[in-house]
């Protein structure tokens, strides 16, 4: 990493205030984003006929999910191009306005009984909206941290942020515990929804007004200075950087499949194939957020203290292994649910290795575009495809989801454990 002037080992109070604001404003986008999965069931009950098959109604809800997925490449990509171009904060703060608008609008959009067929493809325009705009969110923020802070803290700000979007997933969580709680089922379908979209709404203008105390990163500002920019970062990136942008896809399939299996699925899989009640799996999954967030941490520390790559290979085996208890739980002993649970949560923490990694892996005139690139592309590949493999495959094993992510895990250990570069050494 690229770095002017002598730099302190540890994070100054500027540092902290840095990703402080960018953490807040990410976490409230990410609410944005996920609040959708936590009342799929809802909404599809609200946008498709009532005469649909179960099956068939739950698939087009997660087709709808995967479309803020599918829209996220070539939204990050044009926001990427512009943060390398013109400045980090410009970009991130755009996003999260992308964000806030169409949340808002979701909240308000008429069901299908009284628009008809127009209200599932307008809800499919608005996620498609969303999309676009969190595939520069997440990208810009790791980016914008890691260049304002030491080279030898990237794993812990990286860490830090990561556990601060998942706050976002969190927040999601318990508004929609606390809805749930307080509502019948049928205010839940009528209104009640809405009040989680309209809430992230208010939650993003925050978002657009906390960024505005954000400063350019130095790095960008040398880079500027020096006149180093690529004239069309998308081309150098493809062009010069294809091992490194094949190896970061890999590792956000990890990640994406990971985060939306585990976290955002896994409520509604618990309930619907392991019979566990609707309240004990939104209490659970919001423990294992809160490990999560705390795993993001420790992982950042692990990656600055021992390297990237070898605290990448060991904490996937570690998921691994505890994705395997996990499951094992659910259909053996799930008197031990809530603990296998936390301890999933706890070895995610591995993910918030990953965009550090992806982050030291490009070169400063292309980082911004090469890290949305690789992070959108597996997202959308991986990430927004994830929902219909889980929901189409289960019905045959309820022990699917165990193959696909450890697999996964030692695809990236091993991949992690191979790649030779002298940052993510």
């Amino acid at each position: 990493m690229e770095q002017s002037g002598t730099r302190l080992y540890s994070l100054t109070r500027h540092d902290i205030k840095t990703l402080s604001l960018a953490a807040v404003g990410g976490a409230l986008e990410f609410y944005d984003f996920v609040i959708f999965a936590f009342f799929a069931l809802v909404i599809g009950e609200r946008f498709f006929p009532a005469d649909l098959p179960d099956w068939l109604r739950q698939l087009q809800t997660f087709a709808l999910f995967a479309a803020g997925y599918l829209a996220r490449p070539l939204g990050g990509i044009i926001l990427a191009h512009y943060g390398d171009k013109l400045g980090r904060k410009k970009t991130f703060t755009l996003s999260i306005l992308m964000m806030a608008v169409p949340t808002t609008l979701m909240g308000l959009l008429p069901d299908y009984g009284t628009i008809g067929i127009a209200a599932p493809l307008i809800m499919l325009l608005f996620r498609l909206l969303q999309g676009a705009a969190i595939g520069g969110e997440a990208p810009g923020a790791w980016v914008f941290v890691a260049e304002h802070v030491p080279a030898s803290r990237v794993g812990l700000a990286c860490g830090l942020l990561t556990s601060g979007l998942t706050l976002g997933i969190l927040l999601g969580s318990l508004i929609t515990q606390v809805l749930t709680h307080n509502l019948s089922a049928s205010q839940l379908a009528d209104f009640g929804w809405r009040i989680a979209f309209l809430i992230g709404g208010g939650f993003g203008l925050i978002g657009v007004f906390l960024r505005r105390w954000l400063q350019e990163t130095p790095v960008f500002l040398a880079m500027q200075q020096e006149r180093r920019q690529a004239q069309v970062p998308i081309k150098t990136l493809f062009s010069s950087h294809r091992p490194a942008l094949f190896y970061s896809i890999i590792l956000t399939w990890l990640l994406a499949a990971s985060i939306v299996v585990l976290i955002l699925m896994g409520p509604i899989l618990v309930q619907k194939w392991f019979f566990i009640p609707s309240t004990a799996t939104l209490s659970a999954n919001t423990l294992a957020t809160c490990t999560l967030m705390i795993g993001c941490v420790l992982g950042g520390m692990a990656a600055d203290k021992w390297g990237m790559r070898k605290s990448i290979a060991i904490g996937c085996l570690g998921l691994a292994c505890a994705i395997i208890v996990f499951f094992s739980c659910l259909t053996y002993a799930p008197t031990y649910f809530y603990w296998s649970y936390a301890c999933v949560g706890l070895t995610m923490g591995v993910l918030g290795i990953i965009p550090a990694m992806m982050v030291m892996a490009f070169p400063v005139a292309i980082r911004f575009t090469g890290l949305a690139t690789a992070y959108n592309i597996g997202y959308a590949l991986f990430g927004g495809l994830t929902p219909l493999l889980i929901t189409c495959l289960m019905p045959y094993s309820r022990q699917f989801p165990i193959f696909y992510l450890v697999g996964l895990c030692i695809s990236a250990a091993l991949i992690s454990a191979s790649v030779r570069n002298k940052d993510t050494a």
